[in-house]
């Protein structure tokens, strides 16, 4: 490849880049920050829910890779790596571990909320706490792992024409490169966003008979939140198949190819940190009563109130309760006997934070 062509020789892609981390830490980390704050130390905890730990742990690992733009903000504005190796792989690899995490997580409510819909008895009966911290023990084990090649492969490596440094991933030999990026590719992308398209198609058919009003409204989220994952994290992993590419051709193909996935990387990577703030946005959005009622306590209410009877809610939870309740009843035995009333809230938060 030529060596002239770097991670930093295209402008556009690096202001493109660093537009979108500011935008990501501005908005995500307070955002993240505060959900955090809201559950562990305005919450009881009696009333921290499945879903609760679920967002609770979501929130942690959007937090963590937002704290750590600063790094790359600063990578991209003065075009150079000014910190030690030992930083480089060490922020790359939490970086890594927490976006595996957030990706795992994300898919996780898919399938909750998937089972909530199409098998209500089945969810109810395993929808335990004891169950999900084990399987979120699990995904943050499966980060950490899937993580190592981050840290054994990045370098601080010197430009050999302006002198500048830049921590990037070095394979010693194509092959390596070429297992790398496609297993990231596949474990991070492919398998959970087939996953996630799956569990809401199935969402979408059930709902497709009942409450037509409401119902389009709910498509059009269901939607949303595939078209959203797929916008935020496919020019990422694009990139990947452009370098795993590269790396399979010789050449001037190969020179192109390598010119490519470097001149989109910055951009590209900045875009998927995004997806580590929205979800906050979100919350916002959907708990706009309770913002009026409870000030900044409305997120400790909201999951206070999704944990409680519809009876002891307060009105604007009951109200944002019942709003939305068609996508549990649908399924659900109506002569209230089945005590799932209490899950309504979790149930359809679990589906709506996961517009990344």
């Amino acid at each position: 490849l030529s060596i002239e062509y770097t991670l930093l020789t295209s402008s556009t892609s690096s202001v493109a880049g660093i537009v979108f981390l500011l935008l990501a830490a501005l908005i995500g980390l307070p955002g993240n920050l505060f959900v955090i704050w809201s559950i562990l130390w305005k919450m009881k905890p009696s009333h921290r829910s499945v879903t609760c730990l679920l967002v609770l742990n979501l929130a942690v690992a959007d937090g963590v890779v937002l704290l750590l733009t600063p790094f790359f903000i600063l990578f991209l504005i003065f075009k150079n790596w000014m910190f030690s190796l030992a930083i480089c792989k060490g922020v790359y690899y939490l970086c890594c571990i927490n976006m595996f995490a957030s990706i795992f997580i994300i898919t996780l409510m898919s399938v909750d909320r998937c089972l909530a819909v199409s098998q209500p008895y089945f969810s109810q009966a395993i929808r335990k706490k004891n169950l999900v911290v084990k399987i979120l023990a699990g995904i943050w084990l499966a980060a950490i792992l899937l993580s190592i090649p981050a840290f054994v492969f990045r370098q601080v490596v010197k430009e050999p024409l302006q002198g500048r440094y830049i921590c990037e991933p070095c394979h010693s030999r194509p092959s390596l490169t070429i297992l790398h990026f496609t297993l990231e590719t596949v474990v991070a992308f492919m398998i959970p966003f087939t996953i996630i398209v799956g569990c809401y198609s199935t969402i979408l058919v059930r709902l497709r008979g009942v409450r037509r009003r409401k119902g389009a409204r709910t498509e059009k989220l269901i939607v949303a939140i595939v078209i959203c994952f797929a916008v935020l994290w496919m020019p990422y992993h694009i990139i990947n198949m452009l370098q795993v590419a590269s790396n399979m051709v010789s050449g001037r193909r190969a020179e192109r190819l390598g010119q490519a996935w470097k001149s989109g990387r910055a951009g590209a990577t900045a875009l998927a940190f995004l997806s580590s703030s929205i979800n906050p946005v979100l919350y916002v959005f959907v708990a706009g009563n309770l913002i009026k009622t409870s000030g900044a306590n409305f997120i400790a209410q909201f999951f206070e109130g999704a944990s409680d009877g519809l009876g002891r809610r307060t009105h604007s939870q009951r109200n944002l309760a019942k709003d939305l309740v068609f996508l549990t009843t649908s399924t659900t035995p109506t002569d209230g006997s089945s005590g799932l009333e209490k899950d309504f809230a979790p149930s359809w938060l679990a589906l709506s934070i996961n517009l990344i």
